[in-house]
């Protein structure tokens, strides 16, 4: 144990990132080291302790990323509203939506729900989707993501047929859009675990 702390004391926040995420202190090393790995720039560094953010190129570079049809908005997930670089808490957060439930935590340290809880995971499949952020699903924003999926022009009509019959299926109040409580309800069934995997400490 003390072992796997010094090798920590040249993260920053390493004890609070394993508090919220659930991440070991193993894990945590191993994401630094990753992070590292994609920082292109970190031949400006000041000193060995620090740690320059990733920016998208950075990400771009990852090869599941690249060849993933919606890895744009993967991407994207890693970037708070107008910022273009995210640092190693915010990358080591991000990822933590990734990694199986842990049903003994409830709460991080901040009293949220951990990460990795089902609804957190849910939330940011739903942001995904979401990408002007009003809180709901449209169909344009449907139509867009499935388009992007399988590759087909927005115009397709089965694409749109496709896209119809989510909406329909799933907007239980009627107001033409998909809100974060029925998409919810719509993957209830869904083992989320599952869907949600990312083999990013291997």
């Amino acid at each position: 144990m003390g072992s796997s702390n010094s090798s920590l004391q040249h993260i920053p926040n390493a004890q609070e990132l394993i508090q919220d995420t659930g991440f070991s202190a193993a894990h945590i090393q191993r994401l630094y080291e990753r992070f590292e790995l994609l920082d292109r720039d970190q031949m400006g560094r000041l000193s060995v302790t620090y740690l320059s953010d990733l920016r998208v190129p950075d990400f771009e570079a990852i090869p599941e990323l690249a060849m993933n049809p919606i890895g744009d908005r993967i991407i994207a997930a890693f970037f708070s509203p107008g910022k273009d670089t995210v640092d190693f808490p915010s990358f080591v957060r991000v990822l933590a939506h990734f990694q199986p439930t842990d049903s003994n935590r409830t709460r991080d340290s901040s009293g949220q729900e951990p990460y990795n809880s089902p609804n957190r995971k849910l939330r940011f499949a739903f942001q995904l989707y979401d990408q002007d952020g009003d809180g709901k699903i449209s169909r344009a924003e449907l139509l867009q993501v499935l388009q992007e999926m399988l590759g087909m022009p927005d115009t397709d009509e089965l694409l749109q047929s496709v896209a119809e019959r989510a909406i329909q299926e799933a907007d239980l109040d009627q107001d033409d859009a998909i809100s974060f409580e029925e998409f919810k309800k719509c993957l209830e069934k869904v083992d989320i675990d599952q869907k949600m995997r990312i083999g990013f400490l291997s």
